[in-house]
């Protein structure tokens, strides 16, 4: 059942929603205004340390999607919110957002080119798709050569894909002088670097609407062909997926057999160009339900209720692995906790009579791990606020810790994606820290061309590409992350503490003053 409001059901959700919580707080002075000081004080390193020793630990079984340890963890932040009074944006005691996913198994595929059966995973190989069974009858095919969408060199320029077969291959041209074509250097790109190459190229035609892409490298498909046979044949669990409102574009790796069956050419000719040819075949899936969910709590703006500021973490981890509890401190135990102490510094302010003109919505979303899925159900599926009521997200994953690369220089974050939409909130985020917390705001994964992508990497993206400003607050990584090692006694709780009061005295601001901040950098609907 979708939980978006219809217009009567927001007029009562702002009218009653928590009454019995929130019909308790004082009455504000409008003549004295809030210290927001006196609140963000109250988010301390023994709090949060209180909180990571609990959820990032053995109990919690790393906090796997769908699994045991990820109930104990919904739980646990149900019941947080229920002691702090703060109550939840649905009904009753529903702390709950169901969020739709399956396993997919193997799909069990036959393709036949020009007459030619192709051998599955070692011709080719699917990697996402439908989880819907499906028959293949292609009669056409476009060949847009390297698969490239930049600013100053597109293979797609004048080219038409949308609901078509789309036929790509591996790599970037260079010029004349060896360089690139996107960058005019010799470093490699997001364009020609193993899977920050594989997610750009297929974002680009998704994002163009092609309803198949098939991607020759035969490399990749090599190395990771045999690895995906052997777990079908073994009958191992398969990927997670969101159960989405729309049909996924099908993606096909393949390898030089099914790529020169279809355009001879390929090896030696960059030139798009439409291609007759014949494709049939099936693909027969099969699919179970898992069972997972967001935890979202919600406080009621006193002024603008109808705009809703969103602050984010993923309650999710890697689970048990051979044995081992993979406890997710830093990643994402760190932002979880923080995420709840925020929101006691806020409910404290609001008990004081300083409730947020704004409404804030505290959301924990689940899949992070597994693809960013959790905070994708929430925008693409059912979002609980409608999206163009939604002012910001300010996102925190992994932010107990220090990267490597900044020992001896421990007093920084790393700030993601805060100029990228909305210049207003970049100065806000500035303002805010020279005021208050005194962090080194590190902007160095902020660049456009980082290979690392991390600004496409976690939940934050999914308000952004909806054009939503958004911030996400990152340490880096470490030999830790991802490892049975990430555990709570490693980490920086003087650091964690300072990281969360900063992206509190951010949320307030937003949530505070008078003017929705303007995406001034959004693009324009199409």
């Amino acid at each position: 059942m979708k939980h978006s409001l219809g217009i009567f059901a927001i007029a009562l959700l702002l009218v009653g929603c928590g009454s019995s919580n929130q019909n308790s707080t004082k009455k504000a002075d409008n003549k004295v205004p809030a210290d927001p000081t006196e609140y963000g004080n109250t988010i301390t390193s023994d709090e949060l340390k209180d909180l990571l020793y609990t959820y990032a630990s053995d109990e919690f079984e790393g906090r796997e999607t769908g699994e045991p340890g990820q109930k104990k963890a919904v739980n646990y932040l149900k019941e947080q919110y229920i002691k702090m009074g703060i109550p939840s944006p649905l009904s009753g005691d529903d702390y709950f957002q169901e969020v739709p996913l399956e396993r997919q198994k193997s799909p069990t595929v036959e393709l036949v080119i020009k007459g030619s059966t192709m051998e599955n995973y070692v011709d080719y190989m699917i990697s996402q798709g439908s989880s819907d069974s499906q028959q293949i009858d292609i009669n056409e095919v476009v060949y847009a050569g390297y698969g490239i969408d930049a600013e100053n060199y597109s293979d797609y320029k004048d080219l038409d894909i949308k609901g078509k077969v789309v036929l790509i291959k591996a790599g970037e041209p260079k010029d004349a002088n060896g360089n690139y074509v996107t960058s005019g250097s010799t470093e490699d790109t997001k364009w020609s670097t193993g899977r920050q190459e594989l997610s750009s190229k297929r974002n680009a035609a998704s994002d163009r609407g092609a309803k198949t892409l098939l991607y020759l490298n035969e490399s990749m498909l090599n190395r990771f062909g045999a690895y995906y046979k052997k777990n079908a044949e073994s009958g191992r669990a398969g990927r997670i997926s969101l159960k989405s409102n729309d049909t996924p574009m099908l993606f096909m790796m393949v390898g030089e057999t099914v790529a020169k069956a279809i355009h001879p050419d390929v090896m030696t000719s960059d030139a798009s160009k439409m291609l007759s040819t014949k494709i049939t075949g099936s693909i027969t899936s099969e699919t179970e339900k898992v069972s997972s969910e967001n935890v979202v709590a919600f406080l009621r703006g006193t002024e603008k209720p109808d705009e809703i500021v969103i602050i984010s973490a993923h309650l999710d981890h890697e689970g048990i692995k051979d044995g081992k509890v993979y406890n997710g401190a830093d990643d994402d135990g760190s932002g979880t906790v923080a995420l709840l102490e925020i929101a006691e510094a806020f409910k404290t302010a609001a008990n004081n009579g300083h409730g947020p003109k704004r409404s804030i919505l505290f959301l924990h979303v689940t899949g992070e791990e597994k693809g960013l899925l959790g905070s994708r159900h929430y925008t693409d599926n059912d979002p609980i606020f409608p999206l163009k009521n939604t002012v910001a997200d300010l996102n925190i994953d992994m932010i107990g810790r220090i990267d490597p690369k900044r020992k001896g220089d421990r007093n920084y974050v790393y700030l993601i994606g805060s100029d990228k939409l909305s210049t207003e909130l970049h100065n806000i985020s500035e303002e805010m820290n020279e005021k208050y917390t005194n962090v080194v705001l590190d902007y160095t994964y902020n660049d456009e061309n980082d290979p690392n992508r991390f600004y496409y990497r976690s939940d934050h993206y999914n308000f952004a590409k909806n054009n939503i400003p958004v911030i996400f607050y990152f340490n880096g990584t470490h030999d830790d992350y991802h490892q049975p090692s990430d555990t709570p006694d490693k980490i920086e709780y003087d650091l964690l503490e300072n990281r969360t009061r900063l992206v509190f005295y951010t949320a307030w601001e937003v949530a505070n003053r008078d003017a929705r901040i303007i995406a001034d950098k959004a693009e324009m609907e199409k």
